[in-house]
């Protein structure tokens, strides 16, 4: 997609239920962004657009919670060489349909393709529907010295399809007054996307997901390496 141009949130969305998917960030990855510059980098061309302002309207850093808070047909989560990235309802069956075929999470677990750390962050979940970051930690009992097994299992959940982001919340105190930061909330994706992404993934053949999947990123970016597509597909 040559000679994209973008100056506020709404030709972004455009853009981007267009391409099916990108890159988070202003690193494309080999692969694809919607905004190909960085938070340090100049862009490309006039436009109004910035990272890290604080306005919902160009800056895209605000736009991805702002898509999660306003919409269901686009995900975003960290499901891209373990970066963040966004997914289309028109896309999401056929990485489903690659990643997680038709097997439950308890199936990946038995296989041991899920970890220990994660089964903890995804019951907790699974059980409460929707949960804010901090709010999953103290269920699942993880505490300050276990940050790093936590972090890695919930980009593992994301990488897998099994959980995925939906806004934000912030914490509430004992007197019922919100403070500090907001926290990014999770649910499972089939909470996120519904039945009928399910029932389209568990129609189609992973080899013909992988098939359709690597002729649109190539039609996005038609240097993409073969490597960098496999990976990028399969996670």
């Amino acid at each position: 997609m040559d000679h994209i141009r973008i100056s506020n949130y709404n030709e972004f969305v455009d853009v981007l239920l267009k391409a099916g998917v990108s890159m988070g960030g202003g690193n494309n990855e080999g692969i694809f962004s919607v905004i190909p510059w960085g938070w340090n980098d100049k862009p490309p061309y006039d436009t109004p657009v910035k990272w890290h302002t604080g306005d919902p309207e160009t800056d895209p850093w605000e736009w991805r919670m702002r898509v999660l808070d306003e919409r269901r047909d686009i995900s975003y989560a960290k499901v891209f060489f373990k970066k963040s990235g966004y997914i289309t309802k028109d896309w999401a069956p056929f990485f489903i349909a690659i990643r997680r075929g038709n097997r439950c999470f308890e199936e990946d677990y038995e296989n041991g393709v899920i970890s220990n750390y994660a089964k903890r962050i995804y019951e907790v979940i699974q059980e409460n529907n929707t949960l804010p970051l901090h709010a999953i930690k103290q269920l699942a009992g993880f505490g300050k010295e276990d940050k790093s097994q936590f972090d890695r299992a919930l980009v593992e959940l994301q990488m897998n399809l099994f959980l995925t982001m939906c806004g934000r919340q912030q914490k509430v105190s004992r007197k019922g007054e919100e403070y500090g930061w907001s926290s990014t909330v999770f649910c499972t994706t089939e909470d996120f996307w519904g039945e009928e992404v399910f029932e389209k993934a568990a129609g189609m053949k992973e080899s013909e997901a992988i098939e359709e999947l690597t002729r649109h990123i190539l039609s996005l970016n038609p240097i993409a390496k073969p490597n960098k597509i496999k990976k990028f597909i399969k996670g």
